[in-house]
């Protein structure tokens, strides 16, 4: 096959890439972060790179737009005058000859602020593995008819009462040596009571599992001392799949579409999950113990159903499409080895187990983290993300059900949307009489009014909660999302096409050279995405037959950074007393810690799983008149009691003037 150079700018990264590919993939290939928030599905623009042309004596090559295939339709709606000169989308232009490309600021993808750091919880130990310490006699010419295993089996049952049902067939190869080595004084270690999955010679008292939550956008391990339960490092990453599709329907279709996407996405998780043990036995040892990832001889892990199924190579077809079917609901153990993850390799990964299609074992780890079914009072829990989830109930009854909210609260659909990462503005504020904007930069100290110097590179999602219902506060835009025509403030205009948007960060504030502003577009998508969690919840109150609801507990990294008023305040979930609304963390993380340090708790999330009433609101009659409803902030119908004291001021003459255009 034709290759051709293709140099990125200013990463300085180059290489001869394949004719045909596009310029995403040579991206991926020569590493360069590209921001490609849909997954190449040509419908957020994030990925606009400028083409240098002419002949770069430097670099000996000649660089050209004609070196690329033709601009297409999907691409033009993206590219506006303002952007310059020789733009294209990356995920689309594709490679016919050698080219120079000039990555914008605004088009690097930085790395992502991952906040899921595990919850203290108190936990009752009972881990699946344990060691036991034993010493035999050396044998003698008397002992000739009974074989080392065995002499071994029987001591366990004779010294901890275990009947020992089998030894892995790997530490069983190794078993003579390492008896021989520690002078018939040894350490084993049992899985569940019954197999021998390593056996060390000495006395060996340091117990090692890990626990893991694989996110559509991000993957954190804990690894713990499965003697005190105690966690002794915490590690985290962009889930490398990332690049092949921002939300689970993209990978899907990856999948689905590219010979070998299936595969390739499982490795790059794989490959991910072993990066983050290696890196945390490595921090454990900086802290003073030494552990190397072959002692870490148990593992939980819990994700969506998307990436269950990719990570155990699932076709994962069958799922995005209706019925929704799962491979599997139960939960799994699979030896590490089978897997390709380097921990011991004798050991089991225990996967939890799935409520339903798209109701994962991430959200069984919330479930048995927060027990709601041990409750009184009538608990909402929400973990918010590209696929929101929620829990309903007490212990009489508990419903769940997905949400498609879809990728905004990660960035895309939204002009200036980015992930949570430095430069991202993550805090908003609007004075409500002058209509001025404060706002907080991820990596700055203070708010910007206090820096000499801002660089704000765009908004990510907990900054556009608040902007959106701090621009509904003030009067910015009126209860159906529309903006307020009659505003007077300088931040109110309307941008080269005619359409309207609101400036929340001015130019000089930010290092994109332009202003960052939220669209009525931007407010179109928040909208969407939160009258499908409302709408979810009101169904799931319908099925309960209750109209109030005690607690709102908002779960995962990006439900436990949002501000809880904001998002009342735009609907996100109906009206509780907002005392009672409150974070709880990582749960889904929480919850394959829980496992991993207590087996009965991996009995308990298996019945449980099976209790839950699954609802799937896309077929329920009533879904669609809910969701219209919910569109409106904070709602078209329902009361927001405890909204009055904090939608309530003191209006001035404009303000009265809006009210009635409302």
């Amino acid at each position: 096959m034709k290759k051709h150079m293709v140099i990125f700018q200013p990463a300085g990264r180059r290489g001869e890439v394949d004719e045909g590919k596009t310029l995403l993939e040579a991206a991926r290939d020569l590493g360069v972060d590209l921001e490609s928030i849909c997954g190449s599905k040509k419908t957020c623009g994030k990925c606009k790179v400028r083409i240098d042309e002419g002949y770069f004596e430097k670099d000996a090559i000649d660089s050209r737009m004609s070196h690329l295939s033709q601009l297409i339709e999907d691409e033009k709606k993206f590219i506006k005058p303002e952007d310059g000169p020789n733009i294209r989308l990356a995920c689309t232009a594709e490679i016919q000859g050698d080219v120079k490309i000039f990555v914008p600021e605004k088009s690097r993808a930085g790395k992502q602020v991952v906040r899921k750091t595990a919850t203290e919880r108190a936990i009752a130990l009972n881990p699946a593995v344990k060691k036991y310490h034993i010493e035999l006699t050396p044998p003698t010419l008397h002992d000739i008819t009974v074989g080392d295993s065995e002499r071994v089996t029987e001591a366990l049952k004779e010294k901890y009462g275990l009947n020992i049902t089998t030894i892995d067939f790997p530490v069983l190869r190794k078993l003579q040596d390492i008896l021989r080595e520690g002078k018939w004084e040894i350490t084993v270690s049992v899985w569940i009571g019954r197999e021998i999955v390593k056996v060390e010679p000495g006395f060996v008292e340091d117990t090692y599992g890990i626990a893991v939550d694989v996110g559509t956008t991000t993957v954190v391990g804990y690894l713990c001392d499965l003697t005190t339960g105690r966690i002794l490092s915490t590690e985290s990453m962009m889930n490398p799949q990332v690049p092949y599709g921002e939300d689970v329907m993209s990978r899907i279709t990856y999948a689905m579409m590219n010979t070998n996407g299936l595969e390739k996405m499982q490795g790059v998780i794989i490959d991910g999950l072993n990066q983050i043990i290696t890196t945390a036995v490595e921090s454990l040892e900086y802290g003073g113990k030494k552990c190397g990832t072959e002692d870490i001889v148990d593992m939980t892990i819990v994700f969506n159903t998307a990436m269950h199924h990719i990570f155990l190579g699932f076709n994962p077809e069958y799922i995005g499409k209706a019925p929704f079917i799962p491979a599997v609901q139960k939960a799994l153990n699979i030896k590490a080895r089978d897997m390709g993850i380097k921990i011991n390799g004798s050991s089991y990964i225990h996967v939890l187990p799935i409520e339903a299609g798209f109701v994962g074992a991430d959200n069984v780890g919330v479930l048995i983290a927060e027990e709601p079914y041990n409750q009184d009072s009538m608990e909402l829990i929400i973990d918010i993300g590209t696929n929101g989830e929620l829990l309903l109930g007490n212990r009489d009854r508990i419903y769940s059900t997905s949400c498609a909210t879809g990728p905004a609260y990660e960035g895309a659909q939204i002009k200036f949307g980015m992930r949570a990462a430095p430069g991202a503005i993550e805090r908003v504020k609007i004075d409500p009489d002058t209509r001025e904007v404060m706002f907080k930069v991820i990596g700055k100290t203070d708010w910007h009014a206090h820096l000499e110097k801002v660089d704000a590179k765009g908004i990510c999602g907990s900054g556009i909660i608040d902007a959106v219902a701090e621009m509904f506060r003030a009067g910015v835009i009126m209860k159906n999302g529309n903006f307020n025509s009659n505003l007077n403030t300088p931040r109110f205009r309307r941008d080269s096409e005619g359409k309207a948007e609101f400036v929340i960060a001015w130019a000089d504030e930010t290092s994109v050279g332009t202003d960052i502003t939220i669209t009525l577009g931007d407010i179109r998508a928040i909208q969407l995405a939160k009258a499908a969690l409302y709408a979810g919840a009101k169904l799931l109150m319908n099925k309960l037959g209750i109209k109030k609801i005690d607690k709102v507990i908002l779960a995962g990294a990006f439900g436990s950074y949002i501000d809880k008023e904001s998002a009342m305040i735009m609907g996100m979930f109906p009206d509780c007393d907002i005392k009672n609304v409150y974070a709880v963390g990582n749960a889904a993380g929480d919850g394959a810690r829980i496992a991993l340090l207590n087996i009965d708790k991996r009995d308990e999330a298996e019945r449980k799983a099976r209790e839950v009433n699954f609802v799937e609101i896309a077929v329920d009659p009533n879904f669609q008149k809910e969701f219209v409803q919910a569109m409106h902030f904070p709602h078209m119908k329902d009361t927001f009691p405890n909204l009055k004291d904090l939608l309530e001021r003191p209006s001035s003459p404009v303000e009265m003037k809006e009210k009635s255009v409302k």
